[in-house]
């Protein structure tokens, strides 16, 4: 067993060399028209620092919440590549550009979003074959939201959080496993004072950053500035109001509660991201991020115990940042659509609703369209994640046993 131990990664050599000739048979540079485009350097952070020092809060799994953090969205990147470019080539052929590397950090961003759901509950080989499943259905749905129902979503809180979200909560269903706590055992599934610190690092690094995630594939200047200018206003209401409620709800009563502040902080973002190009006023952007702070915190507080208790394990609470948030986003998606007008938007209505722009499609229509995007983002999500989860327990995938969960004893060679 431990001379096969060496090589229970070789499957993903082979996909990597497989991943580099289809590039070589498909890819080609493309031109230089998105040489200019906003937000992938900030991106780009997020998702190798922001994503992966926020899931260092587990007090003996650091190793593995960056390791994998990294290996997973190194892979994802290259995979999601080919995924997205699938539905958009020109002659068999696929031309990367910049936005295209965006985008591919934005998809794997779905992937690590999943990652905190089942974080320490899903082995290596496990989170791997999640991974590449959940890219190519992601990518789908994504083609769905955005090219099929034309919903406006440029901070991709339907297609990418709320499906990153349900699609991890799909998996852990599918392993839902109580806890067993051995008499006298302790517990690995919680934080140290000093793992707390470095998931800190993560958090601020995600917050410093999100408008840029949000605005970066708008069209138009005016576009990008409101993007960034609601983002920013959402961000800090939720960041205001999740220290307040968190001092509310604690145990310890008036006391802040560390997961909440690595959160629930950032949960504004997620909620503007479906409408923070549109014209909802910097009031209305302050009002949503207020939203945004109550329902995580509540959801950490309250939700997550409930589905540890029925077996859900969702070890970052994706739900209460990235799930709940999304959905929120899409409701409020979903309502400015209907009130969108060309006396409002002007000629920008084009750029953000599409199919609006020639009249084809009516304010009303629209919100219907937004509304069957986030339909199809929760049920393809949850039920692919289940799928998947099921397939991932099969014994090829090496399940962890319940005394190896959380413990980076068994991936990493530690000092």
């Amino acid at each position: 067993m431990e001379k096969m131990a060496r090589y229970k990664y070789t499957p993903l050599m082979v996909f990597q060399i497989i991943l580099m000739v289809l590039f070589l048979v498909f890819v080609k540079y493309g031109g230089s028209d998105d040489v200019d485009i906003k937000g992938y350097e900030d991106t780009h952070v997020m998702i190798f620092i922001g994503f992966g020092f926020l899931m260092t809060f587990l007090k003996k799994y650091c190793y593995s919440a960056l390791g994998f953090n990294w290996f997973l969205a190194a892979l994802v990147i290259q995979w999601a590549l080919l995924c997205q470019s699938f539905y958009h080539m020109k002659d068999n052929t696929i031309y990367l550009t910049k936005k295209s590397l965006l985008e591919a950090d934005v998809m794997s961003a779905t992937v690590l979003i999943t990652f905190g759901a089942v974080l320490g509950v899903a082995s290596g080989t496990q989170l791997l074959f999640i991974s590449i499943v959940e890219t190519a259905v992601a990518c789908l749905n994504l083609y769905l939201v955005g090219d099929v129902f034309k919903a406006a979503d440029v901070g991709g809180s339907i297609a990418i959080h709320t499906f990153g979200a349900y699609f991890g909560l799909g998996v852990s269903s599918a392993f839902r496993a109580k806890k067993v706590e051995a008499p006298g055992a302790t517990r690995l599934d919680g934080p140290s004072y000093n793992s707390d610190v470095t998931a800190m690092i993560g958090s601020i690094f995600l917050w410093i950053y999100w408008p840029s995630f949000n605005s970066a594939l708008t069209v138009s200047p005016a576009e990008y500035q409101r993007a960034v200018i609601n983002t920013y206003l959402s961000l800090a209401a939720a960041t205001v109001t999740a220290f307040i409620v968190s001092s509310m709800v604690n145990h310890q009563k008036g006391k802040f509660d560390m997961v909440h502040v690595q959160n629930s902080t950032l949960a504004g973002g997620v909620a503007i991201g479906s409408v923070c190009n549109l014209f909802i006023s910097p009031g209305i952007a302050i009002a949503i991020g207020i939203g945004a702070g109550v329902l995580s915190v509540f959801g950490y507080r309250f939700l997550t115990p409930a589905l540890e208790k029925i077996g859900v394990q969702d070890t970052c609470g994706v739900n209460n940042l990235h799930g709940m948030p999304g959905v929120y986003s899409g409701i409020l998606s979903i309502i400015f659509a209907a009130l969108a007008t060309s006396a409002n938007y002007g000629t920008e209505l084009g750029n953000i609703f599409g199919a609006m722009e020639d009249g084809s499609r009516s304010a009303g229509t629209q919100a219907l369209y937004q509304l069957a995007a986030l339909g199809v983002t929760l049920v393809l999500s949850y039920g692919t994640g289940f799928i998947t989860g099921l397939l991932a327990k099969l014994p090829l995938f090496e399940p962890l046993k319940e005394s190896e969960r959380y413990d980076d004893e068994l991936n990493w060679e530690l000092p």
